[in-house]
């Protein structure tokens, strides 16, 4: 079996050509029941999501939070950005998080799914992260979103810290917080599909 890839240093990321990024007219925001509906009726069709979740910082020790605030599912076509502020919309997120046949790809989502459990009360089903595919593969380190594109694609993946540590509880999000949300869920899925993996098989 041949080395992977070497994981490149984040001077070497630096120098990359940036990553593409979907756009604002391919982000839903998805704030009512009726929002929710249409959006799982899309998310529905496709065998496998991006997945993330934001949650507003708290900047003080020992204060738990409330998030998240919102959640992201991305298509190859589109991303649905899922507010939690209408108890519907909360149900019908929870509901597809549950789903049991639709892998939901991310990275370091082992915290989005403890919160998820606190707040919508259900056990995210069928989740993947993405760093336990590099690691079976040879890497050492821990593989995230900037490193896993830079490997797979020689791309430059950028994060705004600003949009990171934004107030994601807003019920009107920016269009900074918009294309940073949608594209962390679009990007994972970008990389599940560059790693080959199939969905028939369900996660790991």
């Amino acid at each position: 079996m041949s080395a992977p890839p070497p994981q490149p240093a984040p001077e070497e990321i630096a120098l990359l050509e940036p990553f593409e990024r979907i756009g604002l007219d391919r982000i839903a925001v998805v704030a009512t029941a009726q929002e929710a509906e249409l959006a799982a009726s899309a998310l529905t069709l496709a065998p496998v999501w991006g997945f993330d979740t934001e949650s507003r910082p708290t900047f003080e020790a020992g204060v738990a939070s409330e998030g998240p605030h919102i959640v992201q599912l991305a298509t190859r076509e589109a991303v649905f950005i899922f507010q939690m502020h209408d108890p519907a919309c909360r149900a019908v997120a929870g509901e597809l998080l549950a789903h049991g046949r639709i892998v939901k790809a991310g990275f370091g989502l082992q915290d989005d799914k403890r919160r998820i459990t606190h707040k919508l009360g259900i056990e995210p089903q069928c989740v993947l992260d993405l760093d336990t595919v590099f690691r079976q593969r040879g890497y050492r380190r821990q593989m995230g979103i900037k490193a896993a594109v830079a490997v797979l694609f020689g791309k430059r993946y950028l994060k705004s810290k600003r949009a990171a540590t934004s107030n994601w509880a807003n019920k009107r999000l920016s269009e900074a917080q918009l294309l940073y949300a949608a594209n962390d869920a679009w990007a994972a899925l970008r990389v599940y599909d560059a790693l080959g993996l199939d969905p028939a098989s369900g996660p790991g």
